[in-house]
């Protein structure tokens, strides 16, 4: 018996357009067609004007602050399955406030349990998203998640460097993990930085874990925001007699002052992916897209293929 597939359409929340284009052309359709009218006190009211009605929805938007882009993203996916749509998969490039995914003293929020429990509320069947802040934020969810990894974007890039005495670095405990995993498929030694932070986003004190002195330094991190982390690791590394320093961090939040310290530091390179759109102003930074994982994955899913084979780690 014939198993009938629903018309796949890809939609755009407005702050990830340019990279929703890209996936689209690399899916092979066009790129669904919303309006969004916006009223003089910044409400604003996403419109699909195509029928939706049984078919598979894919809407792609990063979350990051402001939280306008999340609202966005609720609003295009309870129109979504007001409209009838069989299957609404959230395409979340980056997962926006999931640094709270913990209660680290007391009376806070955990923002990311929040916001999963708000994305299911809306309409979301499916959640794909890239290299979150905690591995674990999946559990928040009770539908399926797609969790992919960059390492699939960095390491071809990485491996084309051809860097002598490479070492992998993590900025702080918490990427240990993630770190360990590049070099072991790289074959390379692991260091670890340990910081003490004053308050969010301000470091007082950084102690490096191993040896650097004659290595190629790579470090290792899920997001970049005032680039504080890696401006003091790559100064602490080269002052440790490390030969060269850059980093590789998934989402390019880039914050503030941040374009500063990235060139008033030690840093040879960083590499990012596009997951947030950002005019990247610097001769130090690398974006490669990752606008093709994200179309071969929403095609597996799709033709009800397995994603496995988009993972390198």
């Amino acid at each position: 018996m014939d198993i009938h597939i629903p018309e796949s359409k890809i939609f755009a929340c407005k702050q990830s357009k340019e990279l929703a284009k890209s996936i689209s052309k690399h899916y092979g359709i066009p790129l669904g067609n919303v309006i969004t009218s916006t009223y003089s006190d910044g409400e604003f009211q996403p419109s699909f004007e195509e029928s939706v009605r049984g078919s598979r929805v894919f809407i792609v938007g990063s979350t990051h602050p402001n939280s306008d882009h999340l609202m966005e993203m609720l609003l295009m996916l309870d129109a979504a399955k007001r409209s009838s749509a069989k299957h609404i998969a959230a395409v979340l490039p980056y997962f926006g406030w999931a640094r709270q995914d913990r209660k680290d003293k007391p009376r806070v929020p955990i923002a990311a349990k929040l916001v999963a429990k708000m994305l299911e509320t809306a309409g979301a069947t499916r959640i794909i998203t890239m290299d979150l802040h905690a591995d674990q934020i999946q559990g928040f969810f009770e539908k399926p998640v797609d969790h992919l990894f960059a390492s699939t974007i960095f390491l071809p890039y990485l491996k084309s460097l051809n860097l002598d005495n490479l070492t992998i670095a993590s900025p702080d405990m918490g990427g240990s993990k993630r770190a360990y995993a590049y070099s072991k498929f790289l074959k390379s030694d692991v260091v670890i930085c340990y910081k003490q932070r004053e308050k969010a986003n301000i470091i007082s004190h950084m102690e490096l874990i191993g040896n650097v002195e004659g290595k190629n330094v790579v470090l290792v991190d899920d997001m970049v925001d005032t680039a504080g982390t890696l401006a003091k690791a790559a100064d602490l590394m080269i002052e440790r007699g490390a030969l060269s320093v850059r980093a590789i961090c998934t989402h390019a939040i880039l914050s503030g002052n941040a374009y500063e310290k990235i060139e008033n530091s030690k840093l040879e390179e960083l590499i990012v992916t596009d997951s947030i759109p950002s005019k990247i102003n610097s001769p130090k930074v690398r974006v490669l897209s990752c606008s093709k994982l994200f179309a071969e994955v929403m095609m597996s899913v799709s033709s009800n293929k397995s994603i496995s084979t988009n993972f390198l780690m």
